[in-house]
């Protein structure tokens, strides 16, 4: 069976069975702070397993994609290594929330593979829990009973808490487990040792396929466990795996899941790939062969999460895909000679071969494409600059082998990979300070985890049976109780608390707009007593208030206060973000997407596709159509419950990487429909004006808008106004102040020239004095000195002495006497026939030599320039420049 074939008749099997078929959430999570990546099937439905939601049906099927790379589920370094981890991957899934149980599940499972895929039973072997006393939990002797039905006891295993008891996490809903394992061997294999004894043991081909978890339990902060008060099953089987055993093949790489992306890069670089039965393979194919993994593997899940909307970035979830990006093309770099981007063109494979069930690959295919590309591009000159660093490094080693202080700087600071420092290494003759190395990176995540280190309380329940609400819609202010609290301590912000009240008017940070401020007042007070709320998160589908105190009596009622001032300019940024997407499609073309956003009081940051800078003209007309929407005095239209299809339908923008239920609230301005959650004013009118202050990229394919509004437009132009005072001021208040500018800034140009043709002439006067001042040294005409002139001057002076002869390394110093506190400038100068026959590079020289002036920076191999902070350092820096010679 085709791998579009297998997750077709599994869905369908489990829709015969009452189960509803809904699309895979995200892979990117947005409303669970605990996790960055859906890294499991369940990870969408917590919220149901929690009790904070109720679902759509209480059974549920789908596939969903899932990211296992950071945190406790992290699969990333074993990806190509072996045949069947991945870092993205599909889990197909059946659900039962509080309906049915073991007796269903397990025959279920076995029906579907045995019956409906015919799989070989007696490649079959299945596991169950056989307790744990620390855990109060006893042996799974109910699922264990339903097994015997259908294999015999010696194919039942019985796991231990590691393999046989499923927790997402430290805290949260689990249970035990019960796994069907496949033995993928020959005959004759199978024979020689019993597969039994290889389940659990990471055989290649050994391996688990689906996985019924029966959630019962809840695991508490202080790691004791109590009962969920129902009781639910979530079943997990790897697609990839399955794949596997339904196509007779023994590594999941050799499934049509990957071939189709496996015969491009074999077509890209012109290399093979050999498939698990063509062993055994010489050691360079085996890197290939590796290489290859690495690169398909890594482009499903970069693809998926941007198709999702999370850019590769500096940070959190961005930092991850941008590492498992990187992961790949160092792999090509390195074992697959690929120097040029190559990682991009794998998309239109996947696109093709996905985009029937997942369509935002095919939709997003171009801006896809276009960021990996850019990535590539950036990636690969950082390690053709990290090759020039590492070159530095080995010259000025002493003895073979490098520091792992310095390595780890190449890596931490430059991106370069350790890997490919120690392969560089071996091939020069050098070893690696690797326990140096290590101990640098431990010290740095040390750091790192300390500064985020977060533990919680848990749920101390105030309120039985409490359905809490949002009423913030119609209200800014409302009488609540306070349903549950939790204490979270954090090493960045201290000891906080958690509060849930019953109906609250506070609106949760999502959708780009930050969470309301406000307070939280006893209602029998007079204003007394009250508690500050500093921000407002959702966690799943709870509305959390944090706060840095509790108030003293926790059952009595409150006025829960929203900041007004706050809410309303952050309302005016969200209505004019929506009006801004609608003008940016209407003037650039429907192409355009919102990519990511962020809405505060102060002002609105809005990422969008579009492939070129958006000209001042453009940005003019956006700025146009938003505030001539503003002059119609548009009212809002809300549409509080629409059923999400009818408002697609009617026009209505959705956003990639969104989860929505099936009804959804539109918001409308005239010819505006977005569907969005946030707060927004009551007539566009409420905007007064909007202003863009600045327009840039901040990806391949997206750019970025920042702008303001209503008393952030007023501030904006008395500022302009005051700075326009004061530059007449200045200019001693002309008539025209613009021709007085022009008039200077003409005057200022003829000064230039002037000034540039003294010191042009000021060098060649000084190519004299300077060259009776060369000493010859290991038969190189050799100087460093300092001179009285400016960067320009001394790189006219170091061509004029290189036109008199032959062997000459030069090194000279400028400091700029205008720039705060004299900003210290080398300038380096070698003949070429010094560079070619010993190997000297200018580069290199001012890299080294610019670490004594605080500074750095490059140029050719015959010259090169270096800036810094400290001109102290200056006669140092010369000192040390005939080192080089020597």
């Amino acid at each position: 069976m085709k791998s579009q074939d297998i997750r077709k008749a599994y869905l369908q099997f489990f829709e015969s069975k009452g189960h509803l078929i809904v699309p895979s959430a995200p892979i990117v999570l947005k409303d669970d702070p605990t996790l960055m990546f859906n890294n499991s099937g369940m990870a969408q439905f917590k919220e149901y397993f929690l009790g904070n939601a109720t679902p759509k049906s209480n059974r549920i099927t789908d596939t969903q994609k899932c990211l296992r790379v950071s945190g406790k589920h992290n699969d990333l370094e074993d990806v190509g290594f072996d045949t069947y981890h991945h870092t993205m991957f599909e889990m197909l899934g059946n659900w039962s929330f509080g309906d049915y149980f073991k007796k269903e599940a397990i025959p279920w499972a076995w029906e579907f593979l045995t019956e409906v895929l015919k799989l070989d039973k007696d490649r079959l072997y299945v596991s169950v829990f056989e307790g744990n006393e620390a855990e109060n939990v006893p042996f799974d002797q109910e699922a264990f009973d339903i097994w015997k039905q259908f294999v015999s006891e010696d194919r039942i295993i019985l796991g231990n808490k590691k393999d046989n008891f499923w927790e997402m996490g430290d805290q949260g809903p689990c249970g035990p487990c019960s796994e069907i394992h496949i033995d993928l061997r020959t005959d004759a294999e199978r024979a020689a040792v019993s597969g039994f004894s290889l389940v659990n043991a990471d055989h290649p081909q050994v391996v688990e396929i689906w996985n019924n978890v029966f959630m019962e339990f809840n695991r508490k902060a202080d790691g004791s466990l109590e009962k969920l008060p129902a009781q639910h099953v979530d079943t997990g089987m790897g697609f990839e795996r399955l794949c596997m055993a339904m196509q007779n093949v023994t590594s999941n790489y050799d499934t049509d899941v990957f071939t189709p992306l496996i015969e491009k890069v074999e077509q890209i670089t012109g290399l093979k790939y050999t498939t698990n039965n063509q062993q055994p393979t010489t050691e360079n194919q085996e890197k290939t062969n590796i290489a290859i993994r690495v690169v398909v593997d890594h482009v499903r899940a970069v693809a998926f999460a941007i198709a999702d909307g999370q850019l590769p970035s500096n940070t959190g979830a961005g930092y991850v895909i941008r590492r498992i990006l990187r992961r790949a093309i160092r792999y090509g770099f390195t074992f697959l000679g690929t120097k040029e981007p190559f990682i991009n063109q794998l998309v239109a494979v996947l696109a093709d071969q996905m985009g029937e069930f997942f369509p935002e690959i095919k939709k997003q295919q171009t801006l896809v494409t276009n960021v990996i590309r850019e990535e590539e591009a950036s990636f690969l000159r950082t390690l053709d600059q990290g090759l020039q660093l590492l070159d530095n490094v080995i010259a000025t080693t002493e003895g073979k082998e490098v520091a792992g202080t310095k390595a780890f700087e190449l890596y931490d600071t430059f991106g370069f990979p350790i890997d490919l420092t120690a392969l560089i290494l071996r091939e020069r003759g050098f070893s690696l300070d690797e326990a140096g190395f290590d101990k640098a990176m431990q010290e740095q995540k040390t750091r790192s985890r300390a500064a985020s280190e977060v533990s919680t309380d848990d749920w101390k329940i105030l309120v039985d049976g409490n359905v809490e609400s949002f009423v913030g819609y119609d209200q800014v202010e409302n009488e609540v109780k306070i349903t549950r609290i939790r204490k979270v301590d954090s090493k960045k912000d201290g000891v906080l608390y958690q509060i849930v009240l019953d109906a609250t008017p506070f609106y949760p940070e999502g959708g780009g707009q930050v969470g309301d401020k406000g307070i939280l007042t006893p209602a029998l007070s007079k204003g007394e007593g009250a508690i500050e709320i500093i921000d407002t998160k959702k966690e799943n589908n709870l509305i959390i208030h944090y706060t840095k105190q509790l108030p003293g009596n926790l059952e009595a009622s409150f006025i829960a206060k929203v900041n007004t001032d706050l809410r309303a300019a952050t309302s005016k940024n969200h209505s004019a973000t929506h009006l801004m997407h609608q003008a940016l499609r209407s003037i650039l073309g429907t192409h355009v997407e919102q990519k990511g956003s962020l809405v505060n009081p102060k002002n609105l940051r809005f990422d969008f596709s579009h492939f070129s800078k958006v000209t001042d003209e453009e940005l003019q007309q956006v700025e146009d159509f938003v505030n001539a929407r503003i002059q119609e005095q548009l009212p809002l239209i809300e549409r509080r419950s629409i059923p999400i299809q009818q408002a697609l339908d009617e026009g209505a923008m959705a956003l990639f990487g969104e989860k929505y239920g099936d009804n959804v609230r539109a918001i409308k301005f005239g010819d505006s429909m977005e569907l969005c959650g946030g707060i927004h004013v009551n007539n566009s009118a409420d905007i007064w004006s909007f202003k863009i202050v600045s327009e840039g990229a901040v990806a391949a394919g997206i750019r970025r808008i920042e702008a303001i509004t209503g008393a952030g437009v007023r501030q904006f132009f008395a500022s302009q106004e005051e700075l326009l005072s004061e530059i007449k001021t200045v200019l001693k208040n002309p008539q025209d102040t613009v021709k007085a500018v022009v008039s200077l800034q003409e005057d200022n140009a003829k000064l230039k020239k002037q000034l540039e043709a003294l010191l042009k002439e000021k060098a060649k006067n000084m190519k004299a004095e300077l060259a009776n001042e060369l000493q010859e040294v290991n038969g190189v005409q050799f100087l460093a000195k300092q001179v009285d002139l400016n960067a320009e001057g001394a790189k006219d002076l170091a061509y004029e002495l290189g036109n008199l002869g032959n062997n000459l390394f030069l090194v000279l110093a400028t400091v700029d006497p205008d720039a705060s506190g004299g900003k210290p400038m080398l300038s380096c100068y070698i003949s070429k026939e010094l560079v070619a026959e010993k190997n000297l590079n200018a580069g290199q020289v001012v890299r080294e030599l610019g670490k004594f002036i605080q500074g750095g920076g490059g140029g050719q191999p015959f010259f090169a320039t270096a800036g810094g902070k400290n001109a102290a350092g200056i006669a140092e820096a010369l000192s040390k420049a005939i080192d080089f010679v020597k």
